[in-house]
């Protein structure tokens, strides 16, 4: 039987290799650093574990409506507005099973075969694997230091085609923790209006800021799809919830799909992810940013002294995106072999760059102090035999 050809786009994710790897090596016995998955090792905040366990207690487990528990839609509606300024209406807000539901939406509403879609290279693979499965094709744009890492106007307007519909922006980003400032993002909202396209912006790490103030494309337009989640600064990665904020002309058909694809996201989730807002988990979440700028510092520190360090260093999430090219052209076998000899696992950066990703990897800043030094001395013996 021949497979949907769709499904021929869709890449291997190879950080799973990694962590097989990495995972037969621990029970075989080897004392290995885990830098290869984004995942902190925070667990899930007290306030939210106590009120999922009260949602089951109390019986909370038959469906919502399709867009979401009303009560959260109206949560996340209150935390734009006090923490961006946003004035969002709940109605414009769906609730999905974890981020992926939200792309999910959003690729099926905005694009189908033969549209074409801008997005930055390097970035997360499952969003270019998402637009390929509703049949678009992606150009991704090589990013660099020039022009932040991010998807440009400047880039944009050389790389808009009379076929593409959309763009679609990471800020912070993964892998490389880069942001778009509130200048680069209304510049970019303008120039894709302009050609009368749509624009995603993943947020997923929204929150996990170091150098500037987070920031919210729901403060500058009503038009942008924005795709946001519980998973990385609400530390609720297994719940498997995001959202999405979508124009208002966009949210009946896209509550139809909801309705369709996947009925509602999880209730005992949903419930839980009240507790998310309160000023008590705030606080909490607050302290997990500044242990995570911490690390990040270490890591940065560590690598300068290895002459490994980012060109610019990354403004959010949990990740570093290094170039490797002086020791290697095989990010992949460079990863295995750093594993192999000295137990440390990172992510190839084919996993997430079209064009150059040999010449890269994604180190995330997920473990502790004492760990992240223990991983930068077993890295330099690595480079030094290298």
């Amino acid at each position: 039987m021949a497979w949907n050809s769709r499904v021929n786009h869709v890449a291997p994710f190879r950080v799973m290799h990694l962590l097989e790897m990495a995972q037969a090596r621990e029970a075989a016995g080897h004392d290995v650093i885990h830098l290869e998955v984004g995942e902190p090792d925070f667990a899930t905040p007290e306030p939210i574990m106590a009120a999922g366990q009260k949602a089951l207690a109390s019986g909370q487990t038959r469906y919502t409506p399709a867009a979401g528990l009303p009560a959260l839609r109206e949560a996340i509606a209150g935390h734009y507005a006090e923490h961006f300024n946003a004035q969002v209406d709940p109605a414009r807000i769906l609730v999905t099973p974890g981020a992926s539901g939200a792309l999910l939406l959003a690729s099926q509403l905005l694009v189908e075969s033969g549209d074409r879609v801008l997005m930055a290279d390097p970035n997360y693979p499952c969003n270019r694997h998402f637009m390929a499965l509703a049949g678009a094709e992606v150009d991704a744009v090589s990013v660099g230091r020039e022009s932040g890492w991010q998807l440009d106007a400047g880039l944009i307007g050389r790389h808009w085609r009379g076929d593409t519909r959309l763009a679609m922006l990471a800020s912070p980003s993964n892998p490389t923790g880069h942001t778009l400032s509130a200048e680069q993002l209304s510049q970019v909202l303008d120039a894709v209006a302009k050609r009368s396209g749509e624009v995603i912006v993943d947020e997923i790490y929204q929150g996990l800021n170091y150098d500037d103030a987070p920031l919210s494309a729901t403060s500058l337009s009503c038009d942008a799809f924005v795709v946001n989640s519980f998973s990385k600064y609400f530390g609720m990665t297994g719940w498997r919830l995001g959202w999405l904020v979508a124009p208002e002309r966009a949210v009946e058909p896209l509550t139809r799909l909801a309705q369709n694809v996947f009925l509602a996201a999880s209730t005992p989730s949903q419930h839980a992810a009240l507790a998310a807002f309160t000023p008590e988990c705030r606080a909490l979440l607050e302290q997990r940013r500044e242990i995570l700028a911490e690390r990040r510092q270490v890591l940065l520190d560590g690598l300068a002294q290895l002459g490994l360090a980012p060109d610019l260093p990354p403004q959010g999430a949990f990740y570093v995106w290094l170039d490797i090219s002086r020791y290697s052209q095989d990010s992949q076998a460079f990863c295995e072999r750093l594993l192999e000899e000295e137990n440390v696992a990172i992510t190839p950066g084919i996993d997430f760059a079209v064009r150059g990703g040999e010449h890269h990897v994604r180190i995330a800043f997920t473990n502790d102090v004492a760990r992240l030094e223990e991983a930068v001395a077993r890295i330099a013996r690595f480079v030094e035999r290298l």
